[in-house]
């Protein structure tokens, strides 16, 4: 049986990946700030990990230690930075995959109030999470015949698709991203990893806390976005490794 690490599963685009994968027969280790019941009661192995915590990530790892790891999703963040409410981000160990991550406000995410702290933090979660994640778990991904790390990024990272500015931090945080995304699967190519990037879309989930993104015509539920996502993680080979994908199939710019 192949076994997938999801991190964030609680709820969202992880929780909605976490049934696909118990679904199509893997064995799902799923991860969180807390250990959830709700995926105890699906059959999975909870873990408690703080992906923004080096120290955190290596204990969860330290568990995979000698053992195929055949995919990993990884999924958490909040839209605003100082509230409590987070959400979710994909996570894997053959296959990996990471997604959205935190956004601060708008007021505090344009030229001039954005701060350290609010780009330490946005980049910590969003970046050096998923590259730490991948990097802990590297030993138990490569014991897979077949080990595929997915990241879910956003388009909102793309420089050759900037038209708006502003979300300095988010927009730097994902440009980032797409970066070891691409540098990750240059250095893994050998070793026969397939690394995919993919822009989820518009999600109904609970990381707008306003409420606007429910409104959006293309916006879709969790269960769709994560269906979608699932086949372009796992529909893409060597060949594509490093590209950047939107969740209908396109290809995007970086």
């Amino acid at each position: 049986m192949p076994a997938a690490a999801v991190t964030g599963s609680h709820s969202g685009i992880g929780h909605a990946f976490a049934e696909i994968l118990v679904r199509e027969g893997y064995q799902v280790h799923a991860r969180d700030m807390t250990v959830g019941e709700s995926m105890k009661s699906r059959g999975c192995q909870t873990h408690e990990c703080d992906a923004s915590s080096e120290a955190s990530i290596q204990t969860f790892a330290t568990g995979f230690k000698g053992r195929q790891a055949d995919l990993i999703l990884k999924i958490a963040g909040v839209l605003h930075l100082g509230i409590s409410k987070r959400i979710p981000v994909p996570g894997f160990i053959a296959d990996a995959v990471r997604l959205p991550g935190i956004m601060a406000p708008h007021e505090q995410d344009t030229l001039e109030p954005t701060t350290h702290s609010v780009l330490l933090r946005t980049f910590s979660t969003n970046t050096f999470a998923p590259l730490l994640l991948t990097q802990a778990l590297l030993p138990s991904l490569l014991l897979s015949p077949h080990p595929r790390t997915g990241l879910v990024s956003s388009r909102v990272g793309s420089i050759a698709d900037d038209s708006s500015g502003g979300s300095y931090a988010y927009r730097a945080s994902k440009a980032a991203l797409n970066s070891v995304g691409k540098s990750m699967a240059i250095d893994l190519e050998e070793e026969g990893v397939v690394v995919v990037l993919m822009h989820p879309g518009y999600v109904k989930i609970g990381l707008d806390t306003s409420g606007k993104t429910h409104q959006m015509k293309e916006a879709v539920e969790p269960e769709e976005a994560a269906e979608k996502l699932w086949k372009v993680c796992m529909g893409n080979g060597i060949g594509e490794t490093g590209r950047f994908w939107h969740r209908e199939g396109m290809g995007l710019d970086w």
